[in-house]
């Protein structure tokens, strides 16, 4: 019998650690390869984590609501196999140690690394990312961070002691002022610059009061961030895609029968978009500080309504690189396993620019919010049957066409509205100009 550990699995480009949110095996469980064991969060999603290993799970080191850094063990499994157990660099030291106690060697090690798990203040105290953030969604100052009684390890402030406390402090009365020695009141320290004053509410008797989920309050505190970050400018262009409904219809039903899947517009949208960029790549940047990083790949994400009215943005990786088939079979995979919350932290990073199709919720056209450090956000609108003059050898003619609004929301710090509105205009002339012809693999 060999022990193999069970380590915290890299799950984005610039997610770090991850907090455990519940086990969903128990010590002495049989477990299956690739079974999933526990549920973790990160600042992006909450996912799930499958066994590396078949085997018994001999012992959990990572408790429910620690946060654990990637690459470190969470658990210790014991498998059928006769091969040691690999080891990683901070393993060498338990190496040493007698075979009789490996589950003692290794869970040593882990408490001698958890003081490096989370970050502390200027008094020593621990907190995880997940607590700070909460804490900032909440405008909680560090000051008072530091009272929030913590039932963690050593004392540490968990996730529920964090909730709790905001729930206790939400209902709790406004303090009066204190008095100095000389009986004159003074005020309370100041509450930071950055949080905004709240605005004062009427509630009814029979309104009703629903509170934020954590994606929500989430996705409140980047739209704001975006918005202070970003100086928002948008372009608006109508295009006709005519050619572009006419072709997918000819092929929709062949699609379906062949792939066991729906033709949508979206990825006939995002090819023409990947073709844009290439022809304006300095709208595939970032900004850091004064720098600005010029993106190799291009990385389209797509924002999906959940059943819970949150949006979230998958990220279809080298879209530049799939034809309209794989683009179809991406995008649907995307959006089904967005909407179970199946997605991976991956999937969701790593994004260079999005589109948001306003029109699925019946809307012409949009403002959208660019995603930071994105620098631009197209917006596409319902597709309108509309009366247009057109040109024909024989003059002009009204005719019934199909047409579309784009709306490019881009960041004015470095996308002028030169380059905003000719990237726009490129997207709508890729798509006016569709060939007709085209096979689905091409």
């Amino acid at each position: 019998m060999a022990l193999v550990e069970l380590i915290m699995p890299k799950m984005g480009e610039s997610i770090m650690e991850a907090t455990v949110l519940t086990w969903l095996k128990n010590e002495g469980d049989t477990i299956e390869q690739d079974e999933s064991v526990l549920e973790v969060a990160t600042d992006k999603v909450d996912t799930e984590v499958p066994s590396t290993h078949a085997g018994v799970l001999k012992e959990i080191l990572a408790k429910d609501g620690e946060v654990v850094e990637v690459g470190k063990p969470i658990a210790i499994i014991a498998t059928d196999g006769d091969e040691a157990a690999p080891k990683s660099d901070n393993d060498s030291a338990a190496s040493t140690k007698t075979e009789a106690q490996p589950q003692e060697a290794v869970a040593a090690e882990v408490s001698a690394e958890a003081s490096d798990i989370a970050t502390k203040d200027q008094n020593g105290r621990f907190y995880s990312p997940l607590v700070k953030n909460i804490a900032k969604e909440e405008g909680i100052a560090m000051a008072e961070l530091e009272k929030v009684p913590g039932t963690g390890k050593e004392g540490r402030v968990t996730k529920k002691d964090i909730l709790s406390y905001v729930e206790n402090r939400s209902a709790a009365p406004v303090s009066a002022p204190a008095a100095s020695s000389n009986g004159v009141a003074t005020k309370a320290p100041a509450a930071p610059a950055r949080e905004p004053q709240r605005v004062n509410v009427s509630i009814g008797a029979e309104d009703e009061i629903i509170e934020m989920d954590r994606m929500r309050k989430m996705i409140a505190e980047r739209m704001v961030d975006s918005k202070r970050i970003s100086p928002h400018v948008t372009s608006f262009v109508e295009a006709d895609v005519t050619n572009l409904v006419f072709w997918r219809n000819r092929y929709k039903k062949d699609f379906k029968e062949k792939e066991g899947d729906t033709l949508t517009f979206t990825p006939l949208f995002i090819e023409a978009v990947s073709k844009a960029i290439k022809d304006y790549p300095m709208i595939n940047v970032q900004v850091d500080g004064d720098r600005i990083i010029k993106k190799k790949d291009i990385n389209i994400g797509m924002a999906v309504a959940l059943p819970s009215g949150n949006l979230i943005v998958p990220v279809i990786r080298n879209a530049d690189q799939l034809n309209i088939t794989g683009l179809a079979k991406k995008v649907n995979d995307l959006a089904r396993r967005a909407r179970a919350n199946k997605l991976t932290p991956d999937e969701l990073s790593g994004g260079t620019f999005t589109i948001s199709n306003v029109g699925s919720f019946g809307n012409v056209m949009g403002t959208p919010i660019i995603m930071q450090p994105q620098v631009g956000i197209l917006a596409l609108g319902a597709i309108v049957k509309k009366p247009a003059v057109i040109e024909t050898p024989h003059g002009d003619a009204i005719a019934v066409r199909h047409k579309m609004f784009l709306s490019h929301s881009y960041d004015h710090r470095v996308v002028d509205g030169s380059l905003g509105g000719m990237l726009v205009r490129r997207v709508a002339d890729y798509l006016e100009q569709f060939d007709m012809q085209r096979g689905m693999n091409s």
